[in-house]
């Protein structure tokens, strides 16, 4: 984890695209074995799928770094591609989902998060470079294809891997404003989804069936993960509204209307799917099983949980 947390370091404190290179590559190789199982067959096949598509991205970095003298322009697109694909933004963003359904929980929490890190701070310096139409087509993709594509979902990693994509239109669309307003937004969505990811991981849910059949006798652990989905669906008076208020607030000074109508919309979309968990988990019963384990415990990390999900009330107004 060290390592991993000093690739990460070393990419997002570079000065040129070689040290860059190297951070991310270094980030690539901690994480591989982190996630990879002699044990578990899907774990293998994600950590395969994962290695293959950062290889492709790390690849089309030295080749941008290789040509950066000679088509400058051409070169900063193609960065920004290489750093998409890392970063599993749409159109891009096929092998998110896939990885995601493979990895436990807590990895799967890193994937999210920690992993995001480094391609995301690279796309925040090149940002001034890229022409705000090209930026644009990005954010109006991830936005739509990962509302769209996660309505249909029953799998929660899934869910989440899809919610992770959205997330990313609007943090891109923050990247346009300013450094620190796609920083907040990105520590509040990290938080989030952590929260949520938490809660499904210590219920040991992986599906709608399991947490219905995880939470039936446990309406605390209901209510607390009811909050932390409307936290990352942005509702208020949840921490997410706080992230997204911000983002709504710069866009309609920008006067960029259509891609925040596309946003918005793409945020009603996936909050529907949020609250349709939510409703399963509330108001839904399993047939209960006879090697179904149920338990009645609540986890050491639930007070934090909830605060995570409420800070927002405490938080002064902008």
């Amino acid at each position: 984890m060290l390592t991993l947390l000093s690739g990460t370091l070393i990419s997002i404190s570079s000065s040129s695209w070689f040290t860059a290179w190297l951070g991310l590559e270094l980030n690539l190789l901690s994480f591989i074995p982190i996630i990879s199982s002699k044990n578990n067959q899907y774990s293998s096949e994600a950590a395969l799928k994962y290695f293959l598509i950062q290889a492709l991205g790390s690849l089309i970095i030295i080749m941008t770094a290789s040509l950066s003298l000679f088509k400058p322009q051409l070169t900063t697109n193609l960065a920004l591609i290489a750093l998409l694909l890392k970063a599993g933004a749409a159109p891009f963003h096929s092998w998110f989902p896939s990885v995601m359904e493979g990895l436990s929980w807590p990895n799967a929490i890193i994937l999210m998060t920690i992993q995001k890190i480094a391609p995301l701070s690279l796309i925040s310096y090149l940002v001034p470079m890229v022409h705000p139409t090209t930026l644009n087509i990005f954010i109006l993709a991830s936005a739509t294809l990962g509302a769209l594509m996660g309505i249909n979902q029953t799998f929660l990693r899934k869910i989440m891997a899809y919610s992770s994509i959205n997330h990313m239109a609007w943090m891109l669309a923050a990247m346009m404003i300013s450094e620190s307003c796609w920083l907040i937004y990105f520590i509040i969505y990290a938080f989030s989804s952590s929260a949520t990811a938490l809660l499904f991981s210590n219920s040991q849910s992986f599906h709608y069936s399991n947490l219905i059949q995880a939470m039936k006798d446990n309406p605390l652990m209901k209510t607390v993960l009811f909050m932390t989905l409307l936290s990352l669906g942005g509702l208020p008076p949840f921490t997410g509204f706080l992230a997204k208020w911000m983002i709504i607030q710069e866009m309609t000074n920008m006067s960029m209307f259509f891609t925040l109508a596309v946003l918005l919309g793409s945020a009603l979309l996936t909050l529907f799917f949020y609250l349709r968990i939510s409703i399963s988990a509330f108001f839904y019963s399993s047939p209960k099983q006879k090697w179904a384990q149920t338990s009645s415990y609540l986890p050491n990390s639930l007070p934090l949980v909830a605060f995570l999900s409420l800070a927002l009330i405490t938080t002064p107004s902008l």
